[in-house]
């Protein structure tokens, strides 16, 4: 499949009166035409700071690019101009935000939003830029669109106003969707017309997704692949089967183990993972899930795993998935 977005050794930190934190360590991945990734973690491994920094959203300072590059289309926009990327964002690459209302512009009319981006990235009239919001509105499923259209935020319920995020992000035709827990505080009925929503948005105009989320459900549902985050670096990735059905890292089957599932015994209790992650202003030199890890050896805590390759599409950075690690008791050295 062809490539539309590659991040390549991306690493992006925050300089702050206490000191640098490493919110984004060295990571890698990409994403082809046409497909949905997902990318899964607790809050603070560096999802939402790695999908701003690929439309450099990121206040400069406090914080940097410290390396790495961002090729979208074939071009690093890391080196990108402000004035460059202007023409990029919402253009190119739209990004839906996890809260609609404080995304929305509250003294605004719901149409006049629409409008301001089609205006700037299409250069169309008023007039035609209005009749295309009310298409947007519609293709989203807001009813009557030529009459919400003129109201403000506050008017519409909050799975209306996700719905109005979709069209803002949507309307340019971008290449490239960045959804930001789209479906956060949404009851489960609105959720799920919403994620429906966003893939026939995809079926029909050919967008690739990268969905950031804490729902592992949503997941399972959306996504072709999955990439797990934490402490601001990958330690697994692979297809929705690799990941759901055979997953490698020891991070990854807590996550899973956390979810409740329809064929789990009803006396059986949801696991939870026990400490925090690990402070980013000192970042670990090995495995950042040492601490919190049950089958850590004592290789993990002093050096970072290599990349593991199970299938051309399942990779994970696991200690225990080293050739060499085979038999070898808990607790001791490779």
């Amino acid at each position: 499949m062809e490539k539309l977005l590659e991040v390549k050794d991306l690493a992006v930190s925050f300089q702050t009166f206490f000191g640098e934190v490493e919110a984004v360590r060295g990571v890698n991945f990409h994403v082809n035409k046409k497909e949905t990734v997902a990318l899964v973690g607790e809050s603070g491994c560096g999802k939402s700071v790695t999908a701003s920094s690929i439309m450099q959203l990121l206040p400069m300072p406090p914080a940097f690019y410290k390396h790495g590059q961002i090729l979208f289309d074939g071009e690093d926009i890391v080196q990108k101009s402000e004035k460059e990327m202007q023409k990029i964002r919402g253009n190119e690459i739209s990004m839906i935000f996890q809260d609609p209302m404080t995304s929305l512009n509250p003294t605004m009319r719901v149409g006049k939003q629409i409008v301001e981006g089609l205006v700037r990235h299409q250069k169309l009239s008023s007039s035609e830029a209005e009749k295309k919001a009310v298409e947007m509105l519609d293709l989203v499923s807001v009813p009557q669109p030529d009459k919400r259209i003129k109201q403000y935020p506050h008017e519409f319920s909050g799975g209306m106003r996700q719905r109005v995020m979709i069209a803002l992000a949507m309307v340019s035709n971008p290449k490239l969707l960045i959804a930001d827990e789209p479906t956060t505080a949404l009851d489960v009925t609105v959720q799920a017309q919403i994620l429906d929503l966003m893939k026939d948005i995809q079926d029909k105009l050919g967008t690739s997704i990268i969905l950031i989320t804490h729902d592992l459900g949503v997941v399972a549902d959306m996504s072709d692949r999955v990439i797990v985050m934490y402490a601001g670096q990958l330690l697994e990735e692979g297809t929705v089967d690799e990941i759901f059905k055979n997953p490698k890292h020891p991070y990854t089957r807590k996550l899973l183990g956390s979810v409740p599932r329809l064929d789990m015994d009803r006396s059986e209790s949801l696991h939870s993972i026990e400490g925090t992650p690990p402070d980013l202003y000192i970042p670990p030199k090995g495995c950042p899930f040492f601490d919190r890890c049950d089958e850590a050896m004592v290789i993990c805590k002093g050096h970072m795993p290599e990349r593991n390759h199970h299938t051309d599409s399942h990779y994970s950075c696991c200690w225990l998935n080293h050739p060499m690690a085979q038999g070898v008791a808990e607790g001791s050295e490779i």
